[in-house]
């Protein structure tokens, strides 16, 4: 007979308390299946444009498009249908699998037959994005009608954008939604009058009217609390916490839950995470290089700083592209301004570029790409080999942007290096400014970096040793690059790893002594100039006043103040549909980084713009925008669909219920560590990444990077092509790309990070000691389990499952521990866990399984 082991039967009985807690029964509404989602997301669309058309349309259409009388090889590559269709060889794309895709295959010139395009081979920064875009399902938003653009605007039609965007075309585009101003508009006055508090609830309550929808009961207690503080703070509610919310009945107990979570300093850590989503924050340069920025983490903590203490959204705007350049009352304030210029400092850079000319178009690219994005919406850089395609922005205004970049100086602190062919200082912080000078340097970092150092210490001795001239010069280069990063290093760090003074420098920018207009560049090549353009801005949205003048500097302060001003017709509607989206689970425009043509229209347009005037007229702040929205009856809604609601309105845009929303990665990460009792919550010093300087090599990234430091997560360190395991799982943002908003899966993969991970199961270890300690009756361990876990106390049924989970659990134990025959004797012994005698040990063994089955239930990753 076949002999089920202990481990096989106790995941059945795992399965069954899952099963019996009703908390993994089917996925939560509005998850992706693990199939993924049918609709191209913001960041593929973005990808697609920067890294993929433009090479396209300059290297392939030339003869594969299906406009052309010989389309060679019969393969059309300016539509989607035709690398899906293919040519003579069949199709040209093999989603996910570059490896089979003939259009991979012909871009590395694997046969000889086959080279594309046939003039030269194209650089391998290029081939690696056509491999990643293949990798990511080849996503290509070139349908013959261009999803979302639409041509009704208001009571007009908006003319189609061609190959070139005329001055009409612009003129004509004014009339889009989203480049005109907004409006306030008085709230509407629904039929039924008892169940709205605001005028949020008034809006939105008109909407369902208008489809004959109701809204749903209202949350438990309970279920709100839980739903606020992960949202507001990123964590779990406390017991107590919980307790002492259910005894206040007073008038004001929700109002003082959500002032207590704004004024806490993990506000800060959770919104600000949210931004630095969208300003694409990491701590390397990724690409092929990969070089540390070890002075990115005063970019992160400025951020969370600035969130803690609601610093006006357009104050905030500015001083992130232009701080170098504001008045400031004292050393401290000017430090801080230096600091928050890091958001033009922290993005990707291709330092293995051979062009120079190539390398500062990218990086201004890069910077254009992202503020655009990340502060209006728009899709700006698709205009840099062309005329945008959807939206009335010619290729002229995104050189007018381009010069203001162009004339600025990026301070981001590599050295020279092989590969790494442009090197840049930092930027010096004032003394007297009270800035930590960071994290000190663990002995691993030490004795990993002192060990290259005499490696490279022994290749440049060899070099200089008479009659021994032949050696590589790469490796000499590669040699004499790091001595001089090891150098800077122990400038840095005194001989017991403490931070320096030298220290006190950051990422930044500051204005080029000699400003410059950008000239076109034909198909965005550096080798093809035209005409110059004056630095300007984008016409489509300058106001009816007019755009500041640029005149002497590089016009960097008067882009920051014309994006933050509140006659910007786009600034505050993005903002005020981030946050929206992030607490109500999707935005009221659901393509948060496009408000462009193609993306989507806003559901509720008037509720959108009345936010965004009140946003501005209340100051610019952040938190009194969070505190209106949560605050109202609709977000008190419990999140059962009614039936009507579930056939009709499957998508929830009317808001007729709350979300089920899967939490986000951080907040898994850190609610398994506050369960375990394992969560530092002070504020680290700086970042591992710190004490590094260079190519992040497969040693260094293996070992003393601190991703299993239990601190918060916002406080890991991210570097590019090496995120976290317990964040990328999870549907971490991608930190080469602006994202507003994140994935939301539900695969295999997460479920056995859960049960298999040695970090969870040593979180699920603390915390079975925290509940065998709260009390020595096993009905009592399962309430505070259930309490710490999910905010709640079990139902009947569920403390049932739990108590015959136990017995089971154990006895399975106390099996697994006995010799079945005496020949077994003497080479068998019981599998315990450390310390203790058998009894003890298979106790702790079965609180700790029961404790990562609640970690690896739905609920404990979701938020009703």
């Amino acid at each position: 007979m076949k002999t089920t082991t202990w481990t096989e039967r106790a995941r059945r009985v795992l399965a069954a308390l899952a099963m019996a807690a009703s908390v993994a029964a089917q996925s939560p509404e509005g998850e992706t299946p693990s199939t993924g989602r049918p609709a191209l997301t913001s960041e593929q669309s973005a990808f697609f444009e920067k890294h993929i058309r433009p090479v396209l349309v300059r290297d392939c259409q030339g003869c594969h498009a299906s406009g052309l009388p010989d389309v060679k090889a019969d393969l059309a590559l300016d539509h989607r249908d035709g690398w899906i269709r293919g040519g003579v060889n069949g199709p040209a794309i093999v989603p996910g699998n570059p490896k089979d895709s003939l259009l991979i295959q012909a871009l590395r010139y694997t046969d000889p037959n086959i080279k594309m395009p046939p003039r030269g081979k194209l650089s391998e920064d290029v081939i690696r994005d056509f491999e990643t875009w293949v990798s990511m399902g080849a996503p290509d938003p070139r349908v013959e009608t261009p999803k979302g653009a639409a041509t009704d605007v208001g009571d007009g039609t908006l003319p189609k954008i061609g190959r070139n965007v005329s001055d009409a075309d612009i003129a004509a585009g004014r009339a889009w939604w989203s480049y005109t101003k907004p409006k306030a508009v008085p709230a509407p006055t629904p039929t039924r009058s008892d169940w709205a508090w605001t005028d949020v609830d008034r809006f939105l309550l008109a909407a369902m009217e208008d489809k004959a929808l109701v809204p749903s009961k209202d949350a438990d207690r309970r279920t709100w609390l839980r739903r606020v503080t992960f949202d507001l703070v990123g964590l779990p509610p406390t017991p107590a916490e919980l307790d002492a919310f259910e005894k206040d009945t007073s008038p004001e107990a929700f109002e003082k839950v959500v002032d207590r979570l704004l004024t806490s300093p993990h506000y800060g850590e959770r919104w600000g995470r949210h931004w630095l989503d969208v300003a694409r924050y990491a701590e390397s340069t990724g690409k092929e290089t990969n070089v540390a920025y070890p002075h990115a983490w005063r970019y992160r903590d400025y951020v969370i700083d600035a969130f803690n203490r609601d610093r006006p959204y357009d104050r905030f705007i500015v001083e992130q592209l232009a701080g170098d350049l504001l008045p400031y009352q004292d050393v401290a304030q000017q430090a801080n301004q230096l600091v928050a210029t890091g958001f033009l400092a922290v993005g990707v850079k291709a330092l293995n570029q051979r062009d120079r000319r190539q390398f500062e178009h990218d990086l201004a690219d890069e910077q254009i790409d992202t503020t655009t994005q990340a502060m209006l919406g728009l899709t700006v850089a698709c205009a840099r080999c062309h005329d945008h395609k959807f939206d009335p922005i010619p290729q002229s205004d995104y050189y007018a942007v381009e010069g203001i970049f162009l004339s600025t100086e990026t301070l981001y602190g590599t050295f020279r290096a092989p590969q790494a062919n442009y090197p840049s200082p930092v930027m010096e912080l004032p003394k007297g400014s009270g800035m930590s000078k960071g994290a000190a340097a663990t002995t691993l970092q030490r004795t990993v970096m002192k060990a290259l150092y005499d490696r490279a210490k022994q290749t440049v001795d060899a070099a200089r040793a008479p009659g021994n001239d032949v050696v590589e010069r790469v490796r000499l280069n590669q040699a004499q690059s790091f001595i001089a990063q090891y150098e800077d290093i122990n400038k840095r760090f005194d001989a017991d790893g403490n931070p320096t003074d030298a220290n006190l420098v950051a990422m930044g920018v500051v204005d080029r002594a000699r400003p410059r207009d950008a000239k076109i560049l034909e198909r965005g090549e550096p080798s093809k100039p035209g005409a110059t353009v004056k630095r300007g801005f984008v016409r489509v949205i300058t106001t009816t006043e007019g755009a500041p003048v640029i005149k002497k500097s590089s016009g960097r302060l008067e882009f920051a103040e014309w994006i933050a001003s509140p006659d910007n017709p786009l600034t505050a509607r993005v903002l005020v549909n981030r946050v929206w989206s992030h607490l109500f689970g999707r935005g009221l425009v659901t393509t948060p980084d496009n408000f462009g043509m193609t993306g989507n229209r806003p559901s509720h347009p008037e509720l959108l713009d009345h936010l965004a005037v009140k946003f501005m007229e209340e100051g610019w702040s952040v938190k009194r925008l969070i505190r209106t929205l949560v605050l109202s009856r609709a977000y008190r809604m419990n999140s059962t669909a009614s039936a009507k609601a579930a056939a009709e309105d499957p998508e929830n845009t009317w808001l007729s219920h709350m979300p089920k929303r899967r939490l986000q990665a951080e907040a898994i990460r850190d609610a398994i560590l506050f369960a375990s009792g394992e969560l530092d919550l002070e504020r680290p010093e700086g970042s591992p990444i710190g004490a590094l300087e260079g190519r992040l090599v497969a040693d260094i990234m293996r070992r003393g990077l601190g991703a299993q430091l239990p601190v918060r997560s916002v406080y890991l360190p991210i570097i590019r092509d090496g995120v976290p395991e317990g964040l990328e799982v999870f549907d971490f943002a991608e930190p080469s790309f602006v994202t507003g908003e994140r994935e939301r899966t539900n695969v295999a993969t997460q479920a056995l990070y859960l049960l298999n991970d040695e970090a969870v199961t040593k979180s699920a270890e603390a915390f079975a000691n925290r509940v065998r300690a709260s009390s020595d009756d096993d009905a009592e361990r399962i309430v505070f389990a259930f309490l710490t876990a999910f905010g709640r106390r079990p139902t009947p049924n569920e403390s049932d499952a739990a108590r015959a989970f136990l017995r089971d659990f154990r006895a399975l134990k106390r099996a697994d521990a006995t010799p079945q025959t005496a020949e077994e004797t003497p080479r068998r012994r019981p599998r315990l866990a450390r310390g203790g005698t058998p009894g003890v040990a298979v106790e702790k063994d079965t609180w700790t399984a029961f404790c990562q089955s609640l970690f690896g239930s739905a609920e404990f990753r979701y938020v009703d």
